[in-house]
């Protein structure tokens, strides 16, 4: 869990500027540099599966031609509703496991803050040079709770609750699941299921058709056939 920066409060106050933005993509400049290329989609959005699909794609295509190991790091815990998103996305990625990717995380082993940093080391000892996906939930501003965001960079779990834990992940996707503000430990708590379980089912399509259009799997007739998309384990 951590918090999600809202960047359009800086750009109102004239800190930094959008290059461009088309409607799920936004790259940020300050003082002529890109600081950070981010892609943001609503998880209830009909085509959000479609659109985060073919991303995900983009970036482990080159990482599937090169053979390295593909690992899913699924990070949160069942006990908070707010920050089970982690977990949810794990289970619901169990059938996924196949010769290249591995999935770490769901409702029965959750990987959370007291067994992270062992559960890293076991990757890295356990697979050379691992291309990893991380997976979390996050706080934001209330216009971008339900949002998923995915960057090219490792995420910091445990931000939100102060907690000194490694980066990971060479991709990052997480979910908005609530407000930041003060009092993160209630908010986690009183999070709404629906919204989780929302962001769990967008990003568990997403990943789960990604694969099957890098790796391969069952052929799309059509990238904007419903039927396929509400195929997989909801």
């Amino acid at each position: 869990m951590y918090v999600f920066i809202d960047f359009l409060q800086y750009i109102e106050k004239g800190r930094c500027i959008i290059e461009y933005k088309t409607s799920y993509v936004v790259k940020i400049q300050i003082g002529g540099f890109i600081i950070m290329d981010k892609i943001v989609l609503d998880s209830m959005s009909r085509d959000c599966t479609f659109k985060l699909r073919d991303i995900i794609s983009q970036y482990i295509f080159p990482i599937v031609k090169s053979s390295r190991p593909i690992v899913v790091l699924c990070i949160g815990t069942d006990r908070s509703t707010g920050d089970s998103l982690g977990p949810l996305v794990g289970n619901k990625l169990n059938f996924l496991i196949r010769n290249k990717i591995h999935i770490y995380g769901n409702l029965e082993c959750p990987v959370h803050a007291k067994n992270l940093c062992e559960t890293i080391d076991e990757i890295n000892y356990t697979y050379t040079n691992p291309y990893i996906i991380a997976i979390d939930a996050c706080l934001g501003s209330l216009q971008n709770v339900g949002k998923i965001v995915v960057e090219e960079k490792p995420l910091s779990p445990g931000a939100a609750m102060n907690k000194d834990l490694p980066k990971v992940g060479d991709l990052s996707i997480t979910g908005i699941v609530n407000i930041s503000g003060a009092f993160e430990f209630m908010v986690l708590q009183n999070t709404r299921l629906y919204t989780v379980m929302i962001l769990a089912d967008a990003i568990s399509k997403g990943l789960y058709h990604s694969v099957l259009k890098t790796i391969g799997g069952i052929k799309l007739n059509s990238i904007y056939d419903d039927s396929n998309i509400n195929n997989v384990e909801g």
